[in-house]
């Protein structure tokens, strides 16, 4: 039916919408209330039709989730038919409109005689004609008297037919059109159940294994554009209710607000299970949308070119949520102005997800502007005004909301928050400001490591303590006030990712550090005979030694390399040997170095493979939440410029 790919995309969506709505017409449409209406009228009327409603509400399912899942070209097909049924109806609509002006003008004698009657004969015919050929293009067939069955009359009054007689002949017309019909129908009648019992007969041969039914329903998932699907059929009813909010007599839109109506269209879209799986994919959509647009924003048109999979997975996981707390609140059996308020909760929710989304973007690429040394004025700027944004529309979102609702548990969890991500933010900016006072300085500053985990170590105690006041509110007013299993299975959930967590990473960290500068004191310092007779880089930094610790295996380090290094493992960066406190002071007139060419090969072997590894560690240790060392020399890009 269809040649280019496009159209068939844009048709495979277009022609299942209608059976969507229809299902969620008969998902609004009250049953029970019509038949008690029925049955205060009249109980025999009640006793006649009851049967009647509900096997057509029944059959109205059925018949929409078959049209909904047939094959694209039988659903052509069908409306094809349809369409071509709708212009046989118009056909004999004008024959029998053709018919009753006869009989009203009451001329009975040849039509060729009479002006008027010629007139009225040819318009009717041109009509008919024009109609019988469409609906044979339609069907594909160059047989057009298969159609021409309303042009009896028009033939009968060529004929100088009486009026009685064109009467009957019109009934007959319409007669023979529709056992035609009839006929259609019943040839198409078993197609769907022959499409199901292939489609069987199709998965049973698949021996029910369960990656081939998995990759069946991922294959009806694509064929079908589920998603599309949806948020195109909720797109609509959202737009038919904001027209109707427009064209009202008293208009909402300037008594209420533009705000307040945009919501309130929403929950009146979200009244069913349809609807709302509608805006579940919307919302993934718009998710996935604005973290393309800050990816643009920030990188541009090649940053958006290379997807990112946790990012996708990011706008699912918006949709994901805004489902479930629906479903969680019973959003559905709700009226409309609590569903408002209700939505709009859980639309924050949403929003304050996708800045934290948001925030997993800009937060490497701010840092990279500062520690690569970038001089491009205009990505720093793009990066600042991001990190502002993030820094103030939550910010701003915390008071809005708190202006509408009265400060409980709940409103405390969406505040915090907002707060959580403003605090983040803040630190990325801080670590920013140290890279760049580096870059303005001649000499590296020494101790910026040190500096940039105290900031770290400062934002996460921050944010730990925001999560232990929500506990702690929470928890009191479960005690003391309103308890339900939800919000104690909220808090239990906010206690153990929010707190427990943060503090476990936080203390292993501490932990980690102080062992490592516990472990480097305790190692002895090489002397300057030492540092001459070794006269090597650093195997970590690749950077002259002016002063450095040496290990138990005979290895030289600066001070600060290794402690770095030790924040990610106990073992020895050139022979992987673990690092202990030597027993006994070296010879300093034969150190191991000395005695061991290989020993502090910081430019062969340590400049070959054990870097990049150091490296790979610190990513590693980055995306386990704790803090990665710092350049060695005190800034964060010198392992990628020595």
């Amino acid at each position: 039916f269809f040649k280019m790919p496009r159209l068939e995309e844009i048709a495979n969506v277009a022609l299942r919408v209608p059976s969507i709505m229809v299902l969620d017409l008969l998902y609004k449409c009250d049953v029970e209330s019509f038949t008690e209406q029925l049955k205060a009228r009249n109980e025999d009327m009640l006793f006649k039709y009851k049967y009647v409603i509900w096997n057509v509400y029944y059959l109205g399912h059925l018949v929409s989730v078959v049209v909904l899942v047939l094959p694209l070209r039988h659903i052509v097909k069908l409306y094809l038919y349809i369409l071509t049924a709708l212009l046989l109806y118009v056909g004999h609509q004008i024959s029998r409109d053709y018919v009753r002006g006869e009989i009203q003008h009451g001329y009975e004698g040849a039509v060729y005689l009479d002006a008027f009657a010629f007139h009225r004969f040819v318009t009717a015919l041109t009509s008919q004609i024009i109609l019988g050929t469409l609906c044979a293009f339609l069907m594909k067939t160059r047989q057009v008297w298969l159609f021409s069955a309303h042009l009896l009359p028009l033939a009968a009054r060529l004929c100088s037919a009486h009026n009685a007689t064109l009467i009957t002949v019109s009934s007959f017309a319409m007669v023979l059109t529709g056992v035609e019909v009839i006929i259609i129908l019943l040839s198409n009648l078993f197609v769907p159940y022959q499409l199901a019992r292939s489609a069987c007969r199709e998965i049973l041969q698949l021996e029910l294994e369960p990656y081939r039914l998995l990759a069946v329903v991922i294959s009806l998932w694509n064929q079908f554009a589920v998603p599309v699907l949806f948020s195109v059929f909720w797109f609509v009813l959202f737009l038919v209710q904001i027209y109707s909010y427009i064209t009202a007599s008293n208009n909402g839109i300037a008594l209420q607000g533009v705000l307040f109506v945009f919501l309130t269209s929403v929950s009146e879209c979200c009244s069913s299970p349809y609807s709302l799986l509608g805006l579940t994919f919307v919302v993934s959509y718009l998710a996935l949308g604005l973290l393309n647009l800050c990816k643009f924003y920030l990188g541009g048109y090649a940053a958006v070119q290379n997807e990112n999979v946790m990012h996708r997975r990011r706008g699912v996981t918006e949709g994901v949520t805004l489902l479930l707390l629906a479903l969680q609140t019973g959003l559905l059996d709700m009226q409309v102005l609590q569903r408002t308020f209700l939505l709009s909760i859980i639309l924050f929710i949403v929003v304050t997800s996708t800045l934290q989304s948001m925030i997993e973007i800009t937060d490497p690429i701010i840092l990279a502007l500062g520690a690569s040394r970038n001089r491009s004025l205009w990505k720093h700027f793009r990066g600042l005004g991001m990190c502002l944004f993030l820094l103030v529309f939550p910010v701003f979102m915390a008071w809005k909301i708190s202006q509408f609702f009265q400060m409980d548990f709940w409103l405390l969890i969406l505040v915090s928050s907002c707060m959580l991500t403003s605090l983040q933010v803040t630190g990325t900016l801080l670590i920013y400001s140290l890279f760049m006072v580096e870059l303005a300085r001649r000499d590296p500053i020494e101790s910026l490591d040190e500096i940039i985990y105290y900031v770290n170590a400062v934002s996460r105690v921050l944010e730990f303590l925001v999560a232990l006041c929500v506990v702690g509110y929470g928890t009191w007013e479960s005690l003391f006030g309103e308890w339900s299993w939800m919000g104690a299975s909220v808090i239990i959930i906010h206690s153990y990712f929010n707190v427990w967590l943060r503090a476990q990473s936080g203390w292993r960290s501490f932990l980690l550090r102080q062992e490592a500068a516990k472990k480097i004191n305790s190692l002895p310092r090489a002397t300057e005979d030492q540092l001459k007779l070794h006269n090597d880089v650093c195997a970590i930094c690749f950077q002259e030694m002016s002063s450095a610790v040496v290990t138990y295996c005979g290895h030289f380090f600066h001070a600060s390399c290794l402690r770095k290094w030790l924040y990610v493992q106990e073992t020895c960066p050139m022979c992987h040997q673990p690092v202990k406190p030597r027993a006994s002071p070296l010879n300093e007139d034969q150190p191991p170095a000395a005695r061991n060419p290989e020993g502090g090969g910081g430019r062969r072997e340590g400049a070959g493979g054990e870097a990049p590894g150091l490296r790979a560690e610190w990513g590693a240790d980055r995306e386990r939440g704790q803090e990665a060392p710092a350049d060695p020399r005190g800034g964060a890009g010198a392992a990628v410029r020595g």
